[in-house]
């Protein structure tokens, strides 16, 4: 009974605490379980999960919550000591953020190293930026895009985020303590600071173009640090020094109103929106930013039973992990997909991924980020749990050496690794599909023709030249194919032709006299598009006979979008329908080099053999109408 009593009455001295600290140092514990939210729906963007196609929100609901508790940390030293000590803020920033991150580029470099040193040379530069907190500027200036580029995907992409805020970390506080003390009204403050706000926002929907590659926009810190200044006006405007949990039950009700509307939009511009939609760009992250501030304002109060449960313990603790889970996800989302996958997602394989994060996460935070971020204040922590039964005190140091060392090993080196190792044959041969001229076919490919077998056969009204064909790099090594068994045929293919281009390419096409009466495009493997500019490239094509479109499979997160868009628009045009590539390749990793896009001899067969057959049968269901329509007629 005496234990008994012990353990309840340590268990009421730890919430005690636990609130002491809310009050004192100014936690708020409901923040950290909204900063699991973020990560989730980062890691569920990254695993390209259908339910969370605009995951890359979480990114910024990040921001928000780095605006909001810097700069609320900020104003309280400024208030207790009349000035903001950069020294001791810039190093506490290091102590938190610096240890984890290197131990992560330490631990991809040498993944990388032992199963794909071919890689090694291009990541090194990646990983001096990322060291130095520039990484979003170097991906600008040597034109990487976060959503269009091929070939191997860098593990390393996703640090431009924390090279953000490491940037308003630096100038920040400089910006904030000069306001403080040049402007003797907050207002002031508050509303310099709104205004440089509405003009990133504005870069960012000015610099943005419609169906072209947004990574411009959506890397740089100009046009990204609204997300973060509205967190920090958050802070002028509601500090949580000045939160009092005493409110009455209908400003309870109203804070917690607020609080569940802007976590709904929240929640629906996560599971609605994807990075291609045009509106996200002119002032659909605005609006993302100031839900994700209502939000964080909400939770923050000590009074909001909202803010109670997101201090769900286990939900805490995965945001308390957040930024470790961050670091670590990505690269081994990266590192561990396979190289080719046209058999649809593996559970059991995106299950072991996310696991494999949190654990590494964990570890780097007790092992790692606590030991360097507090130091001697973790001994006087160890005495105090001495005293608490065996099972629920923390693991011995050495204890969770040993662990550490253990499950690192069987991570890195036990576990499937598929996704890492990459052949230089494969890849050798995705130069070759992706150089070739355009009207010449490697040996290679010319015999992949011969040797697959073909419906010649068949008999039908199909001519080649009435046919034109529209596309990218893929048609480029399918055109030896249909020359072959469609002489005649024009073939208009270009590498990283997108669909805003192909309006031009008509118009070029008409006035050269090459635009046959069946128009073919295939594009979307390069890039997303808009349903208005797929619509006016149909349009402009109004004096064909009939338009034929192919979707895409290609391993990027505007694969189905590209698909979705092309379903949509095909439907409301009689002349034009749709080609289903995507289904005809699922289950056939044989069809793809090593980037999952471009076609092996196997796939340049089974393509041409795909559109031909679509077009005899087209070809047939039409003599077939009008042989009915005929008789009708007798």
């Amino acid at each position: 009974m005496n234990d008994s009593k012990r353990t309840n009455q340590l268990h009421w001295q730890a919430n005690r605490q636990q609130r002491v600290r809310a009050n004192s140092s100014g936690y708020m514990p409901g923040l950290d379980g909204l900063r699991a939210l973020a990560v989730l729906a980062v890691i569920a963007y990254h695993l390209n999960l259908d339910w969370a196609p605009g995951g890359l929100l979480g990114v910024s609901l990040f921001f928000v919550l780095s605006g909001y508790l810097i700069t609320n940390i900020l104003l309280r030293q400024w208030e207790h000591s009349g000035t903001i000590d950069l020294k001791d803020f810039w190093l506490r920033r290091a102590r938190r953020l610096l240890p984890a991150l290197f131990v992560m580029l330490a631990g991809v470099m040498i993944w990388v190293m032992l199963c794909a040193p071919e890689r090694l040379a291009a990541l090194k530069w990646e990983a001096l930026a990322a060291v130095f907190y520039t990484s979003n500027w170097y991906l600008i200036f040597h034109q990487v895009s976060y959503f269009e580029s091929f070939g191997p995907p860098s593990p390393l992409g996703h640090l431009w985020s924390l090279a953000v805020e490491e940037q308003f970390y630096l100038f920040w506080p400089l910006l904030l303590g000069w306001g403080l003390r040049c402007l003797r009204q907050r207002k002031g403050l508050i509303g310099g600071t709104v205004a440089v706000a509405l003009a990133s926002a504005a870069a960012m929907a000015l610099m943005y173009i419609p169906g072209h590659d947004p990574s411009r926009v959506y890397y740089g810190t100009d046009t990204r640090v609204f997300a973060l200044l509205v967190g920090a006006v958050l802070a002028m405007v509601w500090p949580s020094q000045k939160m009092n949990a005493d409110l009455s039950g209908k400003k309870k009700l109203a804070l917690d109103a607020a609080g569940s509307l802007g976590l709904l939009v929240v929640l629906l511009m996560i599971s609605q929106t994807n990075q291609y939609q045009t509106s996200l760009y002119q002032g659909g992250l605005l609006l993302f930013s100031l839900a994700a501030a209502c939000v964080v304002a909400v939770l923050a109060h000590p009074a909001s039973y909202l803010g109670r449960f997101f201090s769900w313990s286990p939900l805490r603790w995965l945001g308390e992990c957040s930024y470790g889970i961050y670091l670590w996800h990505y690269p081994i989302i990266i590192l561990t997909n396979p190289v080719v996958n046209t058999g649809g997602p593996d559970l059991l394989h995106t299950l072991w991924q996310i696991a494999a994060s949190i654990i590494l996460a964990a570890l780097s935070r007790y092992l790692i980020e606590e030991p360097i971020r507090y130091g001697r204040r973790r001994q006087r922590v160890r005495r105090r749990t001495s005293t608490l039964p065996w099972w629920q005190r923390p693991l011995a140091h050495s204890a969770k050496v040993t662990f550490s060392i253990v499950l690192v090993f069987a991570l890195l080196f036990v576990t499937p690794n598929e996704g890492t190792e990459i052949s230089s044959k494969a890849l050798a041969g995705s130069r070759v599909t992706t150089e070739a001229a355009p009207t010449q076919g490697t040996d290679q490919e010319a015999g992949a023709v011969t040797e697959e077998p073909a419906t010649v056969d068949k008999k039908s009204d199909v001519r080649g030249e009435e046919i034109t064909v529209i596309g990218d790099s893929l048609l480029i090594n399918v055109e030896p194919v249909l020359q072959e068994r469609l002489p005649g045929i024009v073939i208009d293919a270009q590498i990283g032709r997108q669909m805003y281009q192909a309006p031009k390419v008509i118009s070029r096409l008409q006035q050269e006299g090459k635009l046959g009466k069946i128009v073919i495009i295939e594009l979307g493997t390069n890039g997303s598009f808009t349903e208005k500019q797929l619509t006016e490239t149909l349009d402009s094509l109004q004096d064909t006979s009939e338009i034929v479109l192919i979707n895409t499979r290609v391993p990027k997160p505007w694969e189905s979008v590209v698909n979705e868009t092309l379903r949509k628009v095909t439907e409301s045009y009689p002349k034009a329908r749709l080609i289903d590539w995507y289904s005809a390749s699922s289950d056939h990793d044989n069809y793809f080099y090593s980037d999952g896009v471009h076609l092996t001899k196997t796939g340049v067969a089974a393509y041409g053999e795909m559109l031909i057959e679509a077009l005899i049968s087209q070809q047939s269901d039409k003599d077939k109408s009008c042989y009915n329509n005929k008789k009708l007629k007798e």
